[in-house]
């Protein structure tokens, strides 16, 4: 049963990496709009196989419930980060991006309170509490459609430049925005002389040791803070 536990548990990052290792194929392909929205259907699937688990009596419908949300959550985080910051005026970028951080940490402390036997915790409850990441997914995938996609991505990918203008006057509204048509406009030259690096290049390339070294090592720490035995 221990060994079971853990494999549910654990299996959540195995999901993630997936997830995560292919959202930078699936972006570049499909734009992040669409892979948001797709993304937000997995989440909502996972969590009715989790919430249907304990009527089905399955524990294995928890097992693969869980590792859909941790391709879901994989997905999600690169995503989101990005869509958010690209649809942002440069003045609140900053701020919109950080953003991100809070509600997901919020997140996870909603989802630690939650759990508590008193609450959702309970016995004849937990199926409500496994099925509750649905939720914010079902309200994404509702509102998600008003918004147009990513401008550079309508730019830098798709050479849409009267779509990238118009996304734009739908995002901050009528004015002269030449501006930042210009700052995409650059930045998609300056991808064209840049080499996109693959999870191994990086790892392999001595340029960006140290920084490697620094990010593996506070994910790390960040992971034996003691936040899972408390």
């Amino acid at each position: 049963l221990l060994f079971l536990w853990s494999i549910t548990v654990s299996i959540f990052g195995i999901g993630g990496l997936l997830g995560s290792s292919g959202s930078r194929y699936l972006t570049v392909k499909y734009g992040k709009k669409k892979c948001l929205l797709c993304n937000n259907l997995l989440m909502i699937v996972a969590a009715s196989i989790m919430g249907c688990s304990k009527i089905a009596q399955s524990f294995e419908m928890i097992l693969i419930g869980r590792f859909m949300c941790g391709i879901s959550a994989g997905l999600c985080v690169p995503l989101h980060h990005q869509y958010v910051g690209e649809i942002s005026p440069k003045k609140l970028r900053g701020f919109a991006n950080s953003t991100s951080s809070f509600f997901w940490t919020l997140g996870k402390a909603i989802g630690q309170i939650s759990g508590q036997r008193e609450l959702l915790g309970s016995k004849s409850l937990w199926p409500v509490l496994m099925a509750a990441c649905g939720f914010p997914a079902l309200v994404q995938l509702v509102t998600l459609p008003f918004f147009p996609e990513s401008p550079p991505y309508l730019l830098m990918h798709k050479g849409d430049q009267e779509g990238c203008k118009k996304a734009i006057r739908q995002l901050w509204g009528e004015g002269h925005h030449q501006a930042e048509i210009d700052d995409i406009m650059k930045e998609k030259a300056t991808m064209k002389n840049t080499k996109i690096l693959s999870v191994l290049e990086l790892v392999k390339e001595p340029a960006f040791r140290w920084q490697l070294y620094m990010i593996v090592i506070l994910t790390a720490t960040i992971q034996l803070c003691g936040i899972n035995a408390v």
